[in-house]
């Protein structure tokens, strides 16, 4: 949603997950399941991208979790505590949404917004190649993603594509490569405004591919997913506000099947606020 040029955010979160709850999405664990805790650090800045308004982000997760599950037949456990890798995003709205100051922002009507962001997960988070599982992937991510939202009385109806590409991790456990092919998803979500900065949110999503090559060997690790979630955000004061989100996996085959509950405080600042 547009914000004003020069506008600050930042936010703490706590995400609770159950359920096949692994930073990384390629590995070749079997009937794995996991409670994961993590505590997220952010900050936006809205900008100026060649007029039409931008959000640049930056995510540290800090995570601790327990997992159990079969590795080649055999019962295992593992628990781990640490930093996973960290995300950088640029987001673009580049049509219905042109950069304005937040005395601008007061004459503006939302209508039709078309956007587009590239994220940057970087493999910089707790790794061992001597463990299969870690919180850091111990490889590059990147995400593409196109979308829109049609503004209709207090009602926001949206949707997105996005691409995911992996890169090779070349020091996988007992010594493999891991290749992963690509992920295509498609969102829709419905959004009700309440009252201004008070909204409530639900969605659905697809997901298809990530299929894994181990050291050259095919794997039938194709993945199909379908998600469902919900937000509910509450302002606390014109700086405050807290959000809270439900995020569920309908299905899956061998992706990700998890249930996952999240609760954020953010603090903005800046802008002409």
């Amino acid at each position: 949603s547009p914000a004003p040029v020069g506008m600050n955010f930042g936010l703490v979160g706590y995400v609770y997950g159950t359920g096949n709850v692994f930073f990384d999405k390629s590995l070749p664990v079997e009937d794995a399941t996991g409670v994961l805790h993590s505590v997220t650090l952010a900050y936006v800045r809205t900008l100026s991208v060649f007029g039409a308004t931008g959000k640049l982000a930056a995510v540290l997760p800090v995570a601790w979790g327990d997992y159990e599950g079969l590795w080649l037949g055999e019962p295992a456990s593992a628990s781990r505590r640490g930093v996973a890798d960290p995300v950088v995003n640029l987001a673009v709205n580049f049509i219905g949404a042109p950069a304005s100051t937040l005395q601008e922002m007061a004459t503006y009507h939302e209508s039709t917004v078309v956007g587009a962001a590239i994220l940057v997960k970087m493999p910089f988070g707790q790794y061992d190649s001597g463990k299969l599982i870690n919180l850091g992937a111990n490889r590059w991510a990147f995400r593409g993603r196109l979308g829109g939202s049609q503004k209709l009385g207090r009602w926001n109806f949206e949707l997105m594509g996005e691409l995911w590409a992996f890169a090779r991790n070349p020091d996988a456990f007992g010594g493999n490569t891991i290749d992963q092919d690509p992920i295509l998803a498609i969102h829709t979500n419905a959004v009700y405004q309440f009252r201004r900065g008070f909204w409530g949110a639900v969605g659905y999503g697809y997901g298809e591919g990530g299929q894994t090559e181990v050291s050259g060997e095919r794997k039938d690790t194709r993945q199909i997913n379908r998600r469902f979630g919900a937000t509910l955000v509450f302002p606390l004061s014109p700086r405050n506000s807290l959000k809270v989100s439900y995020l569920n996996s309908l299905s899956a085959r061998i992706g990700a099947d998890f249930d996952q509950l999240a609760v954020a405080w953010q603090y903005r600042w800046g802008g002409g606020l």
